[in-house]
């Protein structure tokens, strides 16, 4: 059975409320899962007390266990210094134009420059 440990969204519509849980990574998103290891309020400023708690002692325990933290439960644990920080991510290449779109680009910037000067 794989375990992830990740966000279960609650609260109301445009209020968001996360549970951290430790569930299958089968079962849905906001589904069953095993146990809830802390909260995030998204909602509070970044430096408030209660925006993340977490239960350090239980969320070692899953880790020990083979549990696989999210991407943004992750982050959490780095900040909190119960596992390493992960690696900022580039952007991805997909975002970039492609090659007939980065000419194009070019070619205007060129025209642009020669009306200019």
């Amino acid at each position: 059975m794989a375990l992830k440990i990740r966000l279960a969204r609650g609260g109301a519509k445009k209020r968001p409320f996360y549970s951290i849980v430790v569930a299958d990574a089968r079962s849905p998103r906001d589904g069953r899962f095993i146990e809830k290891l802390g909260t995030y309020n998204p909602m509070l400023a970044r430096d408030h007390a209660d925006r993340v708690t977490l239960k350090a002692e239980r969320i070692q325990h899953w880790l020990g266990v083979g549990a696989q933290p999210t991407e943004r439960v992750a982050r959490f644990l780095g900040d909190a210094g119960l596992a390493e920080k992960p690696a900022i991510r580039e952007t991805p290449s997909k975002s970039t134009p492609k090659a007939k779109a980065q000419a194009r680009a070019k070619e205007a910037a060129e025209a642009a420059a020669a009306a200019r000067g």
